[in-house]
């Protein structure tokens, strides 16, 4: 069975998703690490791959409106294809244009303090990211 891991990655966080089933994703847990220490963050996301054991790992992408690749995309790109030379394990790469904002509705409807809201946000914009991604590879489209 194929294993799925999901990468949010941000500037402080890097919020993190896993399926076991290619069906489902859910919360794993979120990664800190020092403002914009890609370095901390790459040492961090190889010891949840070690654990997690992923044959794919799924990661955000936040293009432009325009589908430009902005700043922010670009990082996330070369921290991707740095990833997959450091673990072996292919990396994909997913649009992510309004992961969070989906992730932020999703936490406000169902009444999440603001506190709570913050530690969850990046762990459900990972999960967004990586259902998506099963979402439009499923197998069973059309059944």
């Amino acid at each position: 069975m194929t294993r799925y891991l999901g990468l949010d990655l941000g500037s402080v966080t890097c919020g993190v998703s896993e399926s076991d089933t290619g069906l489902i994703a859910r919360t794993v847990e979120t990664i800190r690490f020092r403002p914009d220490d890609y370095n901390e963050a790459m040492d961090k996301v190889l010891l949840v791959i070690e654990r997690e054991k992923p044959d794919l790992i799924v990661m955000g992408y936040p293009l432009l409106l325009n589908d430009d690749e902005g700043p922010r995309a670009q990082l996330c790109r070369e921290f991707g294809e740095e990833l997959e030379k450091e673990c072996g394990i292919p990396v994909v790469l997913q649009d992510e244009r309004f992961t969070t904002k989906a992730a932020e509705s999703i936490l406000l409807e169902a009444d999440v303090s603001r506190k709570k809201r913050k530690k969850k946000i990046d762990q459900l914009a990972a999960v967004q990211i990586l259902q998506t991604w099963l979402d439009s590879h499923s197998e069973h489209k059309g059944e």
